[in-house]
């Protein structure tokens, strides 16, 4: 089966193409000034017009034919001196191709006794010309498809990345964790049979939660406003607190001029999972977390933050412990680098015995 190019590479050798007719194009109008310079007048402006077709016009046409083989070449490995052996041959090939057809113009227009006499005088300048405008050629045909395939590497790289990114936030959006889902459901169970009406307001606050995950989730969304962000973020507290109760305190600092402010989705709820499952659920005091949200004045980026008074970690451990397991900061931290084109920035403030903060700054322009 016959093997077609692609749309893409198909437009990428029409504009290298392009690029080598303008690259000629000014070549010959350098040689027709070059021919002008010493004797000025309309004569000699067409002699030296003449004189820079009939020199030029073989090596110009020759590059064309040099684009597939620098393509051919440079799309498969070889060793150097293969490389160089192969460059070799095809720039003898080049020279002796000009020679020919220069010889042909001259028997054609002129006769034999003048393209033999012209063949003997240039012979050895042409084989030089040949050599040197086969290397240009190639070298200029083969820079400008390498720095193609290197652009479409690393085009393709961080699309890669990208889609990791993507794939690891879709992750969180369905990694709810299965034991808050069942203690949840375990502490609805329990509630039912003391009191209804708050097992019933517990099920919807259930019920709007995942119904948010799977939103984000089917529709793919990339953005949500920091109010809705926030209404998903109070169900899930609540539904912690039947759990911890009295344990688990919350605070609230938000500016009203952020709730429109938007976000990507489940960007809050790691941290505050975090935050419950290391620093207040195993102390039996439990503990307090704070959530704000501000403008930035500077920059009028969104300023978020969630930290608690928990028992905090050495932040050297991080990186490498379990401190802090889990999918959410690293994610995070994946996603403001490909995201808002890496100006976000995600800092996390800890020691031991001092608690646990995330600092978030998100762009807004």
């Amino acid at each position: 089966m016959p093997k077609t190019s692609s749309p893409s590479s198909t437009a990428t050798r029409r504009r290298l193409l392009l690029g080598y007719a303008g690259t000629c194009l000014l070549a010959w109008l350098l040689f027709v000034l070059a021919g002008t310079e010493l004797q000025r007048g309309l004569w000699q402006l067409w002699e030296a017009a003449y004189q820079a077709t009939l020199t030029l016009w073989a090596p110009m046409l020759l590059g064309v034919a040099v684009l597939p083989w620098a393509s051919w070449l440079s799309g498969r490995e070889r060793a150097l001196f293969a490389l160089l052996g192969w460059h070799l041959l095809a720039a003898t090939l080049f020279s002796l191709t000009w020679l020919a057809l220069d010889y042909s113009v001259a028997l054609l227009f002129f006769g034999s006794e003048h393209a033999d006499a012209m063949l003997a005088q240039s012979v050895l300048w042409r084989a030089i010309w040949g050599l040197l405008a086969y290397a240009a050629t190639v070298t200029g045909f083969s820079g400008a498809l390498n720095a193609r395939r290197a652009k479409g590497l690393a085009v393709a790289a961080a699309q890669a990345e990208s889609a990791l990114a993507r794939a690891e936030l879709s992750a969180i959006s369905g990694k709810l964790n299965p034991h808050f889902l069942f203690n949840t459901l375990n502490s609805i169970i329990a509630l039912t049979r003391k009191d209804a009406k708050a097992a019933e307001s517990a099920l919807l606050r259930f019920s709007g939660m995942l119904r948010y995950v799977l939103a984000t989730k089917r529709e793919a969304t990339e953005r949500v406003t920091l109010q809705e962000e926030l209404d998903f973020l109070r169900d899930y507290l609540a539904l912690e607190a039947l759990r911890l109760g009295a344990r688990l305190k919350v605070e609230w600092e938000l500016e009203e001029a952020t709730l429109q402010d938007e976000i990507p989705p489940l960007t809050l709820q790691p941290l505050v999972e975090n935050s419950i499952v290391h620093g207040i659920a195993p102390r039996t005091q439990g503990g307090c977390i704070t959530i704000s949200a501000s403008r930035d004045a500077m920059t009028q980026g969104l300023n978020l933050c969630v930290r608690d008074d928990g028992q905090g970690c050495d932040p050297d451990r991080l990186e490498t412990a379990s401190e802090r397991p889990g999918i959410g900061l690293g994610a995070l931290r994946r996603r403001f680098s490909l995201d808002y084109e890496g100006r976000a920035r995600l800092r996390v403030h800890t020691a031991p015995g001092a608690g646990f903060r995330v600092d978030l700054w998100i762009p807004q322009t």
